[in-house]
């Protein structure tokens, strides 16, 4: 299983030889579009942002399947902890090892080998269009760089290759980040009945969120709230009543929550406060991301990205879940638990999304982080059998 002449693996370790951190992933972008191209994809375009699109169209027209994965990676702090060279991609004992792996270049390989195999396979009789998509800025945007693909190809179905260990995802979770401001009024410490401490406003505020009852999905579970950091106004505050306070909250969305409905209890809360301290002031909002695609083109957005759910017994599900139980694979129907470029496809576009990956969640960012081949191939396998569930043959 450590043969070089796999393509899969060989794909997947070239990838993570190509270091791409979150705008970073120039070079990663170049590999992909050389293998694309080897492996006679139609067209090989890259966008504004820099993700890698190729196409394969079918001998007569029909509906794009766009098969998903991002190409950035988050860093490696300390590369002496691993065991092997993160960047190494070195192939030995039936796995392919470094940065990258699970999450998500293994499954990038297979969408790639697999959508060409496919074509070859079929001898491209089939109606439609298979895409696939290596995504840049995942990390920091889930979804934000993949609305550029959807404006470009039009998917009619999209698969998420993030690891579900090869088991059928047909929803997920969404995530917003919750700024809270708290706005006081400086004084000497040693006066500071002078002054308004702002940091004691938000330990009241931060109190009342903490009885705010987290709404729940059956499905989804909990629509999770957590205070991640908080930040007083001047740091480090010498002799000085803190002016401002700020906190993050990471809070776990679920299917049908709004904006409006994410941030009315905050709301609720400043007005208690604002009505009981007459000195009280504080905002809440989402926080907004900005950073810099390997292009130069600044990629931008709202840290709110939502929730998606399908139903089991959807005729996409089912046509999806035949056509793995044809190939001898006998998936579990499950959802994420963790954010993905399917709160844009599914969550804002509304597209038939689903999630199909190599190995398992818990794998990604880890140190020594891993994929074995027999996912890999089992995961090639398996988007075969989806693309031929998905576009009808001519």
């Amino acid at each position: 299983m450590d043969n070089m002449e796999n393509p899969v693996a060989a794909l997947c370790a070239e990838l993570i030889r190509a270091k791409s951190l979150s705008g970073q992933e120039d070079e990663a972008a170049r590999v992909l579009a050389a293998a694309m191209r080897r492996l006679g994809f139609d067209r090989v375009d890259v966008d504004s942002h820099g993700n890698v699109v190729g196409t394969i169209a079918g001998s007569a027209p029909g509906p794009c399947v766009l098969l998903d994965g991002h190409i950035d990676t988050v860093p490696v702090p300390d590369p002496s902890a691993w065991a092997r060279d993160p960047f190494g991609g070195e192939i030995a004992g039936g796995r392919v090892h470094g940065r990258g792996a699970s999450d998500m270049k293994g499954a990038v390989a297979a969408m790639t080998v697999a959508a060409a195999e496919f074509a070859r396979r079929s001898g491209r009789a089939f109606r439609g269009r298979v895409c696939v998509a290596g995504v840049v800025h995942e990390e920091c945007f889930e979804g934000v760089a993949a609305r550029e693909v959807t404006a470009a190809v039009k998917p009619d179905y999209v698969v998420i290759g993030e690891a579900s260990e090869l088991n059928l995802k047909i929803a997920q979770r969404g995530r917003a980040e919750i700024v809270v401001e708290t706005f006081g009024r400086p004084a000497h410490s040693a006066n500071p009945e002078k002054g308004v401490n702002a940091v004691l406003m938000m330990l009241r505020l931060a109190e009342r969120v903490e009885r705010i009852a987290p709404p729940e999905h059956p499905v989804l579970g909990k629509g999770i709230c957590v205070l991640t950091d908080i930040k007083s106004s001047p740091y480090p505050g010498a002799s000085v009543v803190p002016d401002a306070c700020r906190v993050t909250y990471d809070r776990r969305l679920l299917t049908g929550e709004t904006r409006e409905d994410v941030l009315r209890p905050f709301r609720q809360a400043i007005a208690e406060l604002s009505a009981e301290y007459a000195d009280f002031r504080a905002e809440v909002s989402f926080a907004r991301g900005r950073e810099t695609c390997y292009t130069g083109r600044d990629i931008e957005g709202e840290r709110f990205f939502p929730a998606w759910l399908h139903t089991e017994d959807e005729p996409f599900v089912q046509a999806v879940l035949a056509g793995l139980r044809g190939a001898g694979q006998n998936p579990a129907v499950s959802h994420y638990a963790f954010c993905t470029n399917g709160s844009h496809y599914a969550g804002e576009a509304g597209i038939r999304t689903l999630g199909f990956g190599p190995s398992r969640e818990n794998l990604a960012h880890t140190i020594d982080e891993y994929v074995e081949i027999e996912q890999l191939a089992k995961a090639e396998e398996g988007y075969r059998a989806i693309l031929g569930a998905l576009l009808p043959a001519s």
